[in-house]
C-alpha cells in the first residue's frame, strides 16, 4: 500500500512539474524583436524618440508607431490619419504597412498610429532606416525620417 502511495505521488509530482513546466515556458514570438526605437525627424511635430511595435500572424504583420516627442501640432480625430510605413528589407527592397488607425490626438500630444497592415514573408528582416512614415492629416503630407538604424535592431519575420 505504501508502494502505491508513493507511486501516485510521484506521479502526481511529475505531472505538477510538467504542467509547471509547460505554464512558464516562453511563448513562441513570430517576430523578434517584438518593439524596437528609432530616432525620428519629422517635417511637421519634431524630432524625438518613437517606438515601433511589430506583430505577426502567418504571412500578416502589423506595425504601430507610438512617440512621446513628436507632437501632434492640432488636435486630430480618431482614425483619420492615413499612414503609409515604408520598412526596408535586408536583402533588397521594401516593405510598405498602411492603415487609418489611430486614438483621438489632442493638440501638443504624442503621436501613435496603428496597427498599420502589411505582408510578410518567413525570414524577412525590416528596417527602418532608409524607410519613412507619411502621415496625411487634414490632406498635408507629414514625412518622418528615422535617424539611424533602429534598436535592439531589424524585425525579423518568422
Amino acid at each position: 500500500m505504501t508502494r502505491t502511495r508513493l507511486g501516485i505521488g510521484a506521479a502526481l509530482a511529475a505531472g505538477t512539474l510538467a504542467a509547471t513546466g509547460l505554464a512558464l515556458a516562453p511563448t513562441a514570438a513570430a517576430v523578434t524583436p517584438q518593439s524596437a526605437t528609432i530616432n525620428a525627424t519629422c517635417s511637421i511635430g519634431g524630432t524625438g524618440a518613437a517606438t515601433l511595435t511589430a506583430t505577426q500572424t502567418g504571412t500578416a504583420a502589423t506595425i504601430t508607431l507610438t512617440s512621446t516627442e513628436i507632437k501632434a501640432p492640432l488636435s486630430v480625430g480618431q482614425d483619420s490619419i492615413a499612414s503609409t510605413l515604408t520598412l526596408v528589407k535586408a536583402g533588397g527592397g521594401n516593405s510598405v504597412f498602411t492603415g487609418q488607425k489611430n486614438p483621438a490626438i489632442p493638440a501638443g500630444g504624442g503621436v501613435t498610429v496603428g496597427p498599420l497592415d502589411g505582408t510578410v514573408a518567413a525570414g524577412d528582416s525590416l528596417e527602418a532606416f532608409g524607410g519613412d512614415l507619411k502621415m496625411v492629416v487634414f490632406g498635408i503630407t507629414i514625412t518622418c525620417t528615422a535617424g539611424g538604424p533602429q534598436s535592439p535592431g531589424p524585425f525579423v519575420f518568422e
